[in-house]
């Protein structure tokens, strides 16, 4: 690293931290834990003035890489600028003061702000009802397949078998085994789309769903989806749409009107809620008539012109997360809807197709490209072809492009296409930045034909630089299975290792 630790940058002579007293009421710490639990001495905490304290996280803050700084293509995670105006307004007095516990009669606005949002919601995606409970895309997945499975129980029928095409992205079978089903692989066809035979051979009255993305997660639309639908339906089982796609086409067709059942929506890759960081996310999940009884309790209700939440839906599945879901990125994707109107979001999603066909083929020259195109907002390209010429993999162009100031795409995903390079420009790019990303690959491919060795080396400029991945991966491993010693995740003073 560049910026040593702050326990390392700590100088003796400095005054210690000062730290106000508890002042609890009740007795003190030593009256209330055992004698074991007490520290002996005060703890060895980094002793700086507070402007080199402030300087300190300054320095490590701009280590990081962020859509702040550069451009972020990362294929199927959709990282889009967030607009600042979605901040000012979760930032309001009126929604960052409220508790979630509050009396209704003193929350009205808020209520209004999920109502509005579900309504909006219903609209973009098709369906009748949405739960704006859920944290995270995977935990909408999961939101899903509850009630899927109540809906399926309360026919007393009994479906032990969710079906997951090749190309989905690893939530998907995961949420499917964590909800109790087994897991049936769909193969996909030469042309990158769900195999409609093997999806036949699959399907039967075991089958609970069929969780699919449109488009794929190649970037390819399912043409022949209102096909696979009445397949799905002619055995009783749902369809489900992981909406980690939905950016490309917002406003101009609907999940709903395709077939699907189920919806689940990525706030943070399609309505511009802040992604990543492990911070609080959103995935929404819409319904059809059929699975509005499962609904996770409460759901937000107009009565006579007030707002209320509905705990009494005795087939909900339950809630699903405390309070209503994290409030304020729900305030974040309403102000987007709000500022775009319908218009914009077809717009957006109208130009994230245009800008990852424009960039794909800006490159089809220089990296393989498995599938025909056009795609849509994504598509996935491979090194396969430097792989067997030069030795150069997919790893090789990722690092290569941090030392260009790109961040790298995603790279080996999916599974179906070797050295697989997956890019979403996203609509919030300018040319400009697609034309020095595509300048960018064409130099690192130009190298890689005339001096291999070098890219082997990179990425150099980043504050830390090429890591041996398989060791790491072996030696956690090894540490799960009792055979090494627990990781370094911690600095430990010179005194708590002697």
């Amino acid at each position: 690293m560049t910026e040593p630790l702050s326990f390392e940058l700590s100088r003796p002579a400095v005054t210690p931290p000062r730290l106000p007293d508890a002042d609890l009421p009740g007795p003190a710490p030593a009256d209330v834990l055992p004698p074991e639990m007490l520290r002996s001495r005060p703890p060895d905490l980094p002793r700086l003035s507070e402007p080199e304290i402030m300087r300190h996280y300054s320095r490590l803050a701009s280590l990081n890489y962020s859509i702040s700084e550069n451009f972020y293509p990362l294929g199927s995670c959709t990282m889009k600028y967030n607009p600042v105006l979605n901040e000012q307004a979760a930032a309001l007095p009126g929604f960052a003061g409220l508790h979630p516990y509050q009396d209704e009669d003193t929350i009205q606005g808020a209520l209004e702000l999920m109502w509005r949002l579900e309504r909006a919601l219903c609209a973009v995606v098709g369906v009748e009802r949405v739960t704006l409970q859920p944290a995270a895309g995977a935990h909408g997945e999961w939101t899903a397949l509850r009630m899927i499975a109540a809906y399926h129980d309360s026919r007393q029928e009994n479906r032990t078998e969710v079906l997951v095409p090749d190309s989905a992205h690893g939530t998907n079978p995961a949420s499917a085994a964590l909800s109790g089903f087994k897991v049936v692989e769909v193969k996909s066809g030469s042309d990158g789309r769900i195999s409609l035979a093997d999806l036949e051979s699959k399907l039967s009255r075991q089958t609970a769903a069929l969780m699919l993305t449109n488009p794929n997660t190649l970037g390819l639309f399912e043409r022949e989806i209102l096909d696979i639908a009445e397949m799905v339906h002619a055995t009783g089982a749902m369809l489900y749409y992981d909406g980690a796609n939905l950016n490309a086409f917002m406003g101009i067709c609907r999940p709903g009107d395709m077939g699907f059942d189920a919806v689940h929506m990525n706030l943070h890759k399609t309505f511009t809620t802040p992604h990543g960081g492990g911070g609080p996310g959103a995935g929404p999940v819409g319904v059809k008539a059929e699975l509005v009884p499962f609904l996770p309790a409460p759901t937000v209700e107009r009565q006579n012109g007030h707002l209320t939440l509905d705990y009494k839906r005795p087939q909900s599945i339950g809630r699903v997360r405390s309070f209503y879901g994290n409030f304020g990125m729900l305030v974040r994707a309403y102000t987007y809807i709000l500022a775009m109107g319908g218009d914009g979001l077809s717009q957006a999603s109208r130009d994230a197709v245009l800008s990852a066909n424009y960039l794909r083929n800006l490159v089809e020259a220089d990296l393989e490209m498995p599938h025909k195109g056009p795609c849509m907002h994504e598509f996935v390209a491979s090194a396969h072809n430097l792989t067997s010429a030069n030795g150069v993999r997919a790893l090789d162009i990722a690092k290569a492009l941090l030392d260009r100031q790109f961040y790298a795409p995603t790279v080996y995903f999916p599974l179906v296409v070797p050295e697989a390079i997956m890019v979403e420009p996203t609509e919030t790019e300018s040319k400009a930045t697609l034309d020095s990303f595509a300048a960018a690959i064409k130099e690192i491919v130009a190298q890689a034909k005339t001096d291999p060795e070098v890219l082997h080396a990179e990425p150099r400029s980043t504050p830390v630089g090429r890591l041996d991945e398989v060791a790491a991966a072996r030696k956690i491993n090894a540490y799960l299975v009792g055979q090494a010693e627990d990781p370094i995740l911690r600095w430990k003073a010179p005194s708590d290792t002697a």
